[in-house]
């Protein structure tokens, strides 16, 4: 079965992209496009330049999560670098244009200076993938032609659209690694003191820690605002409706906190195998006459 892959930023979640590859593959699932954001984009241009899931895992799990994002000579205005993200990409990305890649492959980004989403699908792959990884006012944004680009997920969190462009002839799946709305009160009380401090690996944390206050304060900041990114991927899910969803349960993990690797990859094998049943459907003649007729047969995850 043909399907297409909508895959979402996360920071270090992105990981368990690597787990719902693996599941889609060994399933049978052919993916003839993927579209990522953040996390997603260089996940997904590693699965497009050829790299397998097992590949991916092999080569990820040696890495040194401590040296991910040391600064350069020449980064701009950002708390931190990817100096170590870099070396890795040039590893195994090296010189790759998106027409050497053997699946589609479209990666979003935000240009600041318009104030628009970009959806990059030509020229070096390796600096589409560093745009869209670019958070704000952490890592460095990019100069590209007249473009001053940021990560992907500040306007496009979850690329469905893209997704189906691709491949209009097939369902998209997106792979989802930010938690539903109201998931915190499941987790902690209100308290700002039981609030799990996000992207510890921040210097500006731990400068902060001393002073209780100033660090709660930050800490609030960062959950707001994950907050309001969280608000847009769920609007942008209704109305983009993708034909399935693949949610892992991954927990408050802040965008650059060291992480069990494995641990995050099964964590999307197991979300993508639950799912199946519900993918195995997109196969049926009901989704291939939805498709011919638009509207015939309303999605039922987001019929009212």
């Amino acid at each position: 079965m043909n399907i297409t892959l909508a895959l979402s930023g996360g920071g270090v979640k992105g990981f368990a992209h690597i787990g719902a590859l693996r599941i889609l593959e060994e399933e049978g699932f052919s993916i003839r496009g993927v579209a990522g954001t953040s996390a997603g984009g260089l996940v997904g241009a590693l699965y497009a330049a050829g790299y397998s899931p097992n590949e991916m895992e092999a080569r990820l799990r040696e890495i040194d999560q401590g040296n991910l994002f040391t600064r350069m000579h020449g980064d701009g205005p950002a708390l931190l670098g990817l100096a170590g993200v870099i070396a890795i990409l040039s590893e195994l990305l090296g010189e790759r244009t998106f027409t050497d890649l053997r699946v589609p492959l479209a990666i979003t980004a935000t240009d600041l200076k318009s104030g628009t989403p970009v959806v990059i699908k030509q020229g070096r792959v390796i600096d589409a993938v560093l745009a869209t990884s670019a958070i704000p006012g952490v890592f460095p944004a990019r100069h590209t032609d007249g473009q001053l680009l940021v990560d992907g997920g500040v306007m496009n969190p979850i690329p469905v659209a893209e997704a189906r462009r691709l491949y209009p002839d097939g369902p998209v799946v997106a792979v989802v690694l930010s938690p539903p709305l109201g998931w915190q009160s499941e987790v902690y009380d209100a308290s700002s003191e039981n609030l799990p401090l996000l992207m510890t690996n921040l210097p500006l944390v731990y400068r902060l820690a001393g002073r209780l206050r100033l660090a709660q304060a930050f800490n609030l900041f960062i959950h707001s605002m994950d907050l309001t990114g969280l608000m847009l991927l769920e609007k942008q899910l209704e109305l983009e409706q993708p034909e399935a969803i693949v949610r892992p349960k991954l927990g408050p993990i802040g965008i650059i906190d060291r992480v069990n690797i494995p641990e995050l990859i099964k964590s999307g094998e197991l979300a993508a195998r639950n799912v199946l049943p519900e993918l195995r459907k997109l196969d049926s003649w009901k989704f291939r006459l939805s498709r011919r007729f638009p509207g015939l047969f309303p999605n039922p995850k987001y019929s009212t």
